[in-house]
């Protein structure tokens, strides 16, 4: 089988995976398992669509097939307009994803907002409306659970930066139809502040039963340094007794935790978690796991070797599941179909006007959009990115400019907390080929005109170069085959609770009487390209 040329496959070919199975910035991720198919989610904050959605056959090929949200906003409680501008670190935190009565439903947090959920019969179709299932600034990291008895329960945390509160669970009854709480503020569970345990930072409770057990699979200690906990009761309500059950040991896998537990067909058990990698964002790594005989779940190298807390597995053979096709999720785009592809999201809610791929065909039309008032694209929405696909790749494009007005700009970007673009700008005295930086310390400051040259063409090819410590390295052609490099290096950087991005973008100085734009005839993701 030949494997496609992509910049990160965890897919060994030979029987065996390489993690992460997923080294892009699909955060919190929880999954589920309907017949032979794996079905994950992930956060998406800010940013548009929203809640990815992708798809497997083994586990470790993945594929991003849909959007749950194609916009935000519109719902319950949410102000209109609140997402046309970047709302950086808010909009959906950590999701879930179930399957009952023959639908899928995500629950997902607003955390300014509540709680909703959203349902499909099929994931890659349309998704209903967003409802709210609960109200209050604070609530996160929802999960259900559908009850033997018909009833159903919602499990969720608290954010100390909005609530004032965390270390919590807290659990609601819902009505029958999942939609709206029936209990008012539910009860707390589990609150790990006064517990001897000492497990701090108790969030991204996913909720199941196996037998006449309750399980919340839950993560402590933080985001980059903690670990897996698992708790259990006979009551859904408690008390519930608690362990750690994956831990970073003496591996580099630092932080290893919140996923999801999913089994196989034929009875074997798995679970998917993330780790923080800093300007990759949260990356998804896959653990075997197996059910001990004293009842408690083991992960990672403790699955085989039966002690308490394992650590992650680097490899492993693959889940014993029928071979499917190597994959991964799309990176590259030809801008060939009349539709953008799924790996791309806004900063916020577009506009139809930003861009084009029938205008041209063949090619990415983006208008030349107004700036935002504050200085540099911080807050800009109109940026088109997508995640990181690898610790390292190259990215290229080639650039037709038609910018007519003074301080018209475009180019390819490297977005996060500090950012900088290689591209064109006119001038006064012509077009220029600039790049600019622009760091977070400086963020209310004008962007750095790092270089500048009178630029050779209108035409131009534009690359970056990401190397495994997330440096970035920016270099033009004018033919496509023979790259220079340009400007200085960027230490990539994440952004607010999300990774590094690159894409593309096209600006205007102010509103401009005659519409300008810039053409993109593709973005090509590869491993690695000669400078």
């Amino acid at each position: 089988m030949t494997a496609p040329l992509v910049p990160w496959l965890p897919d060994l070919g030979d029987g065996r995976f390489q993690n992460p199975v997923l080294f892009a910035d699909y955060s919190d991720p929880d999954a589920v398992r309907v017949g032979d198919d794996y079905w994950l989610i992930a956060s998406s904050f800010g940013h548009v669509p929203g809640l990815p959605i992708l798809h497997s056959r083994d586990l470790v090929n993945w594929t991003l097939i849909n959007h749950a949200l194609p916009t935000l906003g519109g719902a319950e409680g949410i102000p209109a307009g609140h997402f046309d501008t970047p709302r950086h670190g808010g909009g959906v935190w950590a999701p879930s994803l179930r399957h009952h009565a023959g639908k899928f439903w995500i629950y997902y947090p607003d955390p300014d907002f509540g709680i909703y959920v959203v349902a499909a019969t099929d994931p890659r179709g349309a998704w209903s409306a967003p409802i709210r299932v609960k109200a209050g600034r604070g609530l996160i990291d929802p999960c259900p659970l559908w009850d033997d008895d018909g009833r159903v329960y919602l499990v969720h945390g608290w954010a100390m930066s909005r609530a004032g509160k965390k270390n919590l669970l807290q659990v609601n009854e819902l009505s029958a139809d999942g939609t709206h709480v029936l209990d008012g503020d539910g009860v707390v569970i589990i609150d790990e502040n006064n517990s001897s345990r000492g497990f701090n930072t108790l969030e991204g409770p996913k909720f199941y039963k196996r037998g006449d057990t309750y399980w919340i699979f839950a993560p402590v200690g933080g985001v980059a340094t903690g670990a897996q906990a698992v708790y259990r009761s006979k009551s859904i309500r408690g008390p519930y007794e608690a362990r750690i059950v994956l831990s970073q040991g003496a591996t580099p896998i630092n932080g290893p935790h919140q996923g999801a537990w999913v089994d196989t067909p034929s009875g074997e058990h798995w679970f998917l978690h993330f780790q923080d990698r800093g300007a990759y964002g949260r990356i998804v790594h896959l653990q075997p796991m197996a059910w001990c005989a004293n009842g408690w779940p083991a992960m990672g190298t403790a699955a085989t070797a039966g002690a308490e807390i394992g650590e992650p597995v680097r490899t492993h053979l693959k889940p014993g599941v029928p071979v499917g096709r190597i994959a991964a999720p799309a990176t590259s785009d030809e801008f060939d179909s009349p539709q953008l592809g799924l790996q791309w999201q806004w900063q916020a809610n577009p506009r139809t006007a930003w861009y084009s791929l029938t205008a041209r065909p063949g090619s990415l039309r983006l208008a030349a959009v107004a700036a935002p008032l504050t200085p540099g694209y911080f807050d800009a929405p109109h940026l088109l990115l997508q995640k990181f696909p690898a610790p390292s790749f190259t990215a290229t494009t080639m650039l037709d400019f038609y910018g007519s007005g003074e301080g018209d700009e475009a180019g390819l970007m490297v977005f996060g907390c500090s950012y900088a673009w290689i591209g064109l700008r006119r001038t006064h005295a012509g077009v220029s080929l600039v790049q600019i930086t622009h760091h977070e310390a400086h963020r209310s400051s004008p962007p750095v005109e790092s270089a500048t040259i009178a630029a050779p063409s209108e035409k131009i090819f534009l690359r970056v170069t990401v190397s495994a410590e997330s440096k970035c390295r920016f270099a033009f052609s004018v033919n496509g085959h023979s790259f220079t490099s340009f400007g200085s290096e960027l230490q990539a950087t994440a952004g607010k609770w999300v990774g590094a991005k690159i894409g593309l973008f096209a600006s205007a100085d102010s509103n401009q009487a005659v519409p300008t734009y810039a053409d993109f005839d593709f973005l090509r993701v590869t491993p690695d390209a000669p400078h």
